[in-house]
């Protein structure tokens, strides 16, 4: 439950905050960089683990979201179920043991606890013990060492999930990098189309410009010829301009550093 909260305000608060600074949620709707970004992660999640890791990492993404199953009560009874097992060990001898640990699905000591028969994990970790125990050969010190390893290995093996989805998650920056360059590589080649061709258009840009500069000139042409009284401005106009037009060309080429 809990999860689905801290989920919830993580997503309200991101959205919250970039619609305080007029955000568009649209432009976080990125079809391509998504797919391109989830399909990586998925497919290098399915290659580097085995078919266990994922199974306990499907049962424990539907954990997140359920309630815990270990209770109060179930520790209570884990206990309980061990304190009747070394009472009888005590009163019995250890020997007595043997029938419970060997074969614990029959066993009328822990057929009284249903939840602790149903975690497999833990009905082999207590019937190894205490068949070691029962067994003898074995120091106390040297039991309570191999049990710490027995733990150890548990809790390594719970991790693994764990750690694998880490692992993928330190990459997600990457996968994003190229998912931002191969999502709108195409969005960026159309946008730059658009954009050199208004800049040429315009009227401030350097098509623009020349193509002012030529309508002067075809327009001190045309008053040349037509007024023979104005030749001469006619033609001074013509020359002005031209020269003006190389001037400015000349500074553009890029061989004089223009």
């Amino acid at each position: 439950m809990f999860s689905i909260i801290g989920i919830v305000v993580v997503f309200g608060c991101i959205v919250a905050g970039y619609l305080m600074e007029h955000g568009n949620l649209t432009v976080l709707v990125q079809p391509a960089e998504l797919l391109i970004v989830g399909g990586a992660a998925l497919g290098t999640v399915l290659i580097s683990n085995p078919v266990h890791t994922l199974k306990q990492m499907l049962s424990g993404l539907i954990g997140a979201f359920g309630s815990s199953k270990y209770s109060q009560q179930r520790y209570i009874d884990s206990l309980k179920m061990m304190y009747e097992l070394l009472q009888k060990a005590r009163k019995e001898g250890l020997v007595a043991l043997e029938g419970d640990i060997e074969e614990p699905d029959k066993s009328p000591l822990f057929s009284k606890y249903e939840d602790f028969m149903k975690n497999h994990q833990a009905v082999d970790f207590v019937c190894d013990t205490m068949r070691m125990a029962v067994s003898g050969g074995v120091e106390v010190f040297d039991l309570d060492q191999m049990l710490e390893a027995d733990m150890e290995v548990h809790h390594h093996e719970a991790g693994e999930p764990v750690s694998a989805l880490s692992t993928v998650a330190d990459s997600l920056p990457g996968l994003g990098i190229v998912a931002a360059v191969l999502g709108g590589g195409d969005h960026d080649e159309r946008t730059g189309r658009t954009s050199g061709r208004n800049w040429t258009q315009g009227s401030g840009g350097f098509g623009g410009d020349l193509s002012g500069r030529s309508a002067v000139l075809r327009a001190g042409r045309a008053a040349g010829g037509a007024h023979g009284q104005d030749g001469g401005r006619g033609t001074r106009v013509h020359a002005g301009v031209a020269g003006d037009h190389d001037c400015f060309s000349e500074r553009c080429r890029p061989d004089h550093g223009g």
